[in-house]
């Protein structure tokens, strides 16, 4: 799309969106609760380990603040508790020392994977449920929104 283009936007679709997106929290709000039921964890946790597991590498605080939509200082918190609780581990930036760059440890990356399982298996079994077939192509208009969506700053 060229710079300065914008589409008509089908309200409807911001509609169905929006649904998607307060169901999508519902089933990510139970799975935190049954998922891992013996290892609590709040939503801006959760978010948290979706961003830092998302680099293999590892990810700067700043952009972890960014992406959850957080203050650093408030993030940099955040990432001390989940350091505490040893599902992150915090390092100076090799290339920066100014910066901290936050991984997932084996226990996040757990942790995160039964969440996002638990969350599949959920969305699979709605959908099964599903009384008409799909469209071919929403598929493609997914990812259209997800990269739209991920974009959004």
């Amino acid at each position: 799309m060229l710079k300065g283009t914008q589409l008509a936007v089908d309200e409807r679709i911001v509609e169905a969106v929006e649904r998607l997106m307060t169901e999508t929290v519902g089933i990510t709000t139970i799975a935190l609760s049954r998922a891992s039921p013996d290892f609590e964890l709040t939503f801006a946790q959760w978010r948290m380990l979706v961003v830092v597991g998302g680099r293999e590498r590892g990810i700067r605080v700043g952009e972890i603040a960014m992406r959850i939509g957080s203050a650093v200082p408030t993030t940099s918190r955040l990432v001390r508790r989940l350091e505490e609780r040893g599902l992150v581990v915090a390092e100076r930036d090799a290339e920066d020392r100014r910066a901290t760059v936050v991984r997932l440890t084996p226990a996040g990356r757990r942790i995160r994977a039964a969440l996002v399982t638990w969350r599949q298996d959920a969305v699979r079994g709605a959908l099964k449920q599903s009384r008409e077939p799909l469209s071919p192509d929403l598929l493609n208009g997914l990812e259209q929104i997800g990269d739209a969506l991920s974009s959004y700053e």
